[in-house]
């Protein structure tokens, strides 16, 4: 099967999980920068979702670059991303509107979760369906990178329990890890040219 249709969509999904998140955002009544301060976990939690919307889709667009063949499992495998990615609105606006509380960035944590496991079946998928020489799987190895990652969003939630900005703090260092394209599949799409 050819990979663009799935693109196509999986931009589509992603560019209204933004435009959710961003209708989301109440301007506030008053025109005093008081009145813009006392938003501040709501704007914040907004940059941080933004941000983590902005990582998956930027990766999400490398890795398809790397690969020729999708299957039937990778268009589930991208599907149940979308689904996590699609939470991320929800859980964004409950913990801001929350000034970050435990159940809100628990729940966060818990998208988060489920979206870094829903990558990592999604790179599983379009190795199994392009093959083990492929450039996706060379660039992928280990996925280092990726486990981490899903080490320190579950060391997050954990956290979460017991201080919810401590939590926010193992975000942010995800966050960190990934800003950049994954160098990894760039590199490997280089060498293979």
């Amino acid at each position: 099967m050819e990979k663009g249709r799935l693109e196509a969509f999986s931009d589509g999904v992603i560019a209204i999980i933004i435009t959710i998140m961003v209708l989301e955002l109440k301007v506030p009544h008053a025109p005093t920068p008081a009145a813009l301060l006392a938003l501040w976990p709501v704007i914040l939690s907004y940059i941080l979702s933004f941000i983590f919307v902005g990582i998956y889709w930027n990766n999400h667009h490398h890795t398809f670059q790397a690969v020729k063949n999708v299957s039937g499992g990778v268009l589930w495998a991208n599907l149940h991303l979308l689904f996590w990615l699609s939470l991320i609105p929800f859980v964004t606006g409950w913990m801001g509107e929350n000034h970050f509380a435990q159940w809100p960035v628990v729940a966060y944590s818990a998208v988060l979760i489920g979206c870094a496991v829903a990558y990592t079946i999604l790179l599983y998928a379009l190795i199994a369906a392009n093959g083990r020489n492929s450039t996706l799987a060379m660039a992928v190895g280990r996925d280092k990178k990726g486990k981490i990652s899903l080490l320190i969003y579950c060391v997050s939630l954990g956290l979460a329990f017991v201080h919810p900005l401590m939590a926010c703090a193992g975000f942010v260092a995800v966050a960190v890890i990934w800003l950049a394209p994954d160098p990894r599949i760039e590199k490997a799409m280089l060498e293979s040219d």
